[in-house]
């Protein structure tokens, strides 16, 4: 054997000793086929196995702290790949869907993390990479990150609004809580309701309120409530406790079902202290699950009381409204003109009488001034009347056909005609005519 040899020798004698042997084995094999023929010489696969198996069994379960940059989220394959970065180098790396799919916030640019996982090489490209399992905020929670995360994607599309608030009913008849059967909450809950008014009906949607997969049952509890038509109100919540457990109400599924609710929603998660999204997108917040029963239950008893003060109430305007009448209308009768109401009666008959005789007044000089100006009218027309001037002496010729005679060449000898005098009329026949000399 040569020195190069040897030394191969040994380092296959190493790695075949390490561990993992599973992913050193192929590389040890190539290694061995490519001695008989290239003794002084690794194939680039083998080198690149060699140097992935040493690097894996190196580095594993490992923390790298630095910042992000570069990140992608693949849509299409659903990994997410980033770099980390510190002042004097950089390192790739990878989140595969499995893990990325259940990480608590988006990792984000210029964010400070500490990153848990294992070195590996890709064989394709050359490259060592990160592959991470577990993401750690540097100086804040994920949680507290992807709360922030989710408010502001969610204040930018309105859910949050106050215009988007229901009003809740006044008296609701049935309710429909979607809580923990077996929690605490739900028993104040119903407690409360029964000293109330054990009239409303409530209906308990089982739920888990914490834990993974709890926002998928929230969810689907809001949306059979939103599908019968006989649910007024819905309650939605649980008793307090930390950010991990309340969790499950500042998934996106649960504040989008709560948000989309038709039926008014009431969010009571925690105590007073706590809000979640879910509190924001809720049309109404309590501050605990015991607040929102007071909230949405009407008190029987305060109802009656409230009766009763409505009929005080109303007993005591129309008593006082009866007194002012009363006041009202002795103060009109003791007015002179209903003490002797006759003055008031002749007072109107004699202003009637002065209008009837001013009336009458009017009418006949009105009368009479028509009148003479109808008997100078009349005088006109006898004076233009043809009848008036036959009455003063002159008549009218006229054959018996109505024509007027004009000229002695009008009739002929023999001829009748008649003359119309201012008393009558005269027939007779012409037996001569003499026509005026032109001298």
């Amino acid at each position: 054997m040569n020195p190069n040899q040897i030394f191969n020798y040994k380092i296959i004698r190493f790695i075949w000793q390490s561990k993992p042997f599973w992913l050193l084995k192929p590389a040890i094999l190539d290694y061995l086929a490519s001695m008989s023929d290239k003794p002084s010489a690794y194939t680039v696969s083998a080198i690149t196995r060699i140097i992935k198996g040493s690097l894996e069994e190196r580095f594993t379960d490992i923390w790298v702290e630095g910042e992000i940059s570069g990140y992608h989220n693949h849509q299409s394959s659903g990994h997410r790949y980033l770099t980390l970065k510190d002042e004097r180098a950089v390192l790739k790396a990878v989140i595969w869907r499995a893990i990325g799919s259940h990480l608590k916030f988006e990792p984000e640019d210029g964010q400070k993390i500490l990153a848990y996982g294992s070195i590996g090489l890709y064989e394709r490209s050359g490259q060592y990479q990160l592959i991470i399992k577990k993401l750690v905020l540097s100086g804040k929670g994920p949680l507290e990150v992807a709360f922030r995360q989710l408010h502001e994607k969610l204040t930018a599309e309105g859910l949050f609004d106050a215009s988007r608030k229901k009003p809740m009913p006044a008296f609701p008849r049935k309710v429909g809580l979607v809580t923990s059967p077996g929690g605490a909450a739900v028993r104040d809950m119903i407690q409360i309701a029964r000293r109330r008014n054990d009239a409303v009906e409530l209906i308990v949607y089982p739920t888990a309120v914490q834990g993974e997969g709890a926002e998928k049952t929230i969810a689907a509890g809001i949306e059979y409530f939103n599908s019968r038509d006989d649910i007024d109100v819905i309650i939605t919540g649980r008793g307090g406790g930390s950010l991990e457990d309340l969790w499950p109400f500042n998934m996106e599924m649960t504040v989008r079902a709560v948000a989309a609710s038709r039926v008014p929603i009431v969010s009571a998660v925690g105590h007073e202290i706590d809000t979640t999204l879910s509190d924001l997108a809720a049309d109404l917040r309590a501050p605990t699950p015991s607040a929102a029963s007071e909230l949405v239950i009407w008190s029987r008893e305060e109802f009656r009381e409230r009766i009763k003060s409505n009929l005080s109430t109303q007993t005591y305007l129309l008593q006082k409204l009866t007194e002012s009448a009363s006041d009202q209308l002795r103060s009109i009768m003791n007015r002179p003109v209903y003490r002797r109401p006759l003055d008031l009666i002749n007072q109107q008959r004699q202003y009637l009488d002065g209008l009837t005789h001013r009336s009458e007044m009017a009418g006949k000089n009105l009368f009479d001034r028509a009148k003479n100006r109808l008997s100078l009218v009349l005088a006109r027309l006898e004076t233009l009347s043809p009848l008036g001037i036959l009455r003063r002496g002159y008549s009218v010729t006229r054959n018996l056909d109505g024509d007027v005679v004009k000229s002695c060449d009008d009739v002929s000898l023999g001829q009748k005609i008649e003359t119309v005098l201012g008393d009558g009329k005269l027939i007779s026949v012409l037996e001569k005519s003499i026509r005026k000399s032109n001298n």
